[in-house]
């Protein structure tokens, strides 16, 4: 039976927990998973993988986590809450590796083992850190793209937010793939889009108005966005603009949106993380941990580059679209 506390149940456990004084509980392990946000669909393949672990090995977790990846405050006191509460153990993707720090090292003090997933964090107290290679997920965006261009032209790179460690190693990788491609020029690397779909796609269109040529096309060849947020509200306002389909498009992580667009031709290709993978080993390194057997201290989760040509083979439709149905229960 999967055992996963409801955010109303988390919230009355983590209160009684106050009552009696924060005191680690008894008889049972009980790891907290807290991600970066909740609403995209990076997020929720998170929780399936987290949730099909807590059932396979008979644990218990509570998923909580902001709704906004810009709320470092809330992801700050959820941490801090688990921590008062005296959880077994805690998972933690950090939406900033340096605000996340203090609180992390705390837990450690009090006890409290912490993994890491997703993205890196200042520091060396926590246990194992889980996640993509995003230097090389970037490499391999910018090798896409170079290839896509026949190696020249001009391209842009809407980042995604200050302070989160996974997406700037995506945009580093992916410019020291450019420095690669010596005919390729790289108009614009400095503007972000922001953590949310709203503000990257204001952000979006506010960056390609500064190319749009008097007869209404793009004086660009290509556009790289490290996330599904930025990846999705840029592939928006190609088409709100008529530019979808005529200027080569590289985006990062899938939704349903972002996997029709490959599908009809208007993203050239997806890079893909393993989210579910991500968060089934998040909980499992946490458990392996608590029951004193030895971790990796870094785990690479995988990448994968998926494209009109290959989105129909069995491990790429996994990937795009996973059924998460199995373990996220209405």
């Amino acid at each position: 039976m999967l055992k996963t506390v409801t955010k109303a149940g988390a919230v009355l456990a983590v209160l009684s927990a106050l009552a009696c004084g924060g005191k680690r509980e008894a008889g049972r392990t009980t790891i907290a998973v807290i991600p970066k946000g909740t609403s995209h669909v990076f997020w929720q393949s998170i929780h399936a993988g987290a949730a099909r672990a807590a059932s396979e090995l008979n644990v218990e977790i509570v998923w909580r986590g902001p709704l906004r990846e810009d709320d470092r405050d809330s992801q700050v006191s959820e941490v801090e809450g688990f921590v008062s509460r005296g959880v077994s153990g805690i998972v933690l993707a950090p939406l900033d590796e340096s605000a996340l720090a203090v609180p992390v090292a705390s837990a450690v003090q009090r006890g409290i083992p912490v993994v890491i997933i997703d993205s890196g964090l200042k520091g060396e107290g926590y246990v194992s850190f889980v996640a993509t290679d995003n230097r090389k997920g970037g490499r391999l965006a910018g090798e896409q793209l170079a290839r896509l261009l026949g190696g020249k032209g001009k391209v842009v790179l809407l980042r995604y937010t200050e302070g989160s460690d996974s997406t700037n190693n995506r945009e580093e990788g992916f410019l020291e793939a450019m420095k690669g491609a010596p005919g390729i020029q790289v108009l614009s690397s400095n503007q972000y889009g922001g953590a949310d779909v709203e503000s990257a796609y204001k952000k979006s269109e506010a960056l390609l108005s500064n190319y749009k040529q008097p007869d209404g096309r793009l004086a660009l060849d290509g556009i790289f966005c490290p996330n599904e947020s930025t990846s999705f509200a840029m592939l928006r306002v190609l088409q709100d603009n008529g530019w979808a389909g005529k200027v080569r498009f590289v985006g990062f992580d899938s939704s349903e949106n972002l996997a029709q667009g490959l599908r009809d031709g208007l993203v050239d290709a997806l890079i893909l993380q393993d989210p579910v993978r991500m968060g089934y080993l998040g909980v499992k390194t946490m458990v392996d941990h608590l029951q004193g057997r030895p971790v990796e201290k870094r785990i690479d989760t995988g990448v994968h580059v998926v494209t009109r040509e290959n989105m129909s083979q069995p491990e790429m439709k996994e990937l795009l679209q996973p059924d998460l149905s199995k373990w996220l229960k209405p």
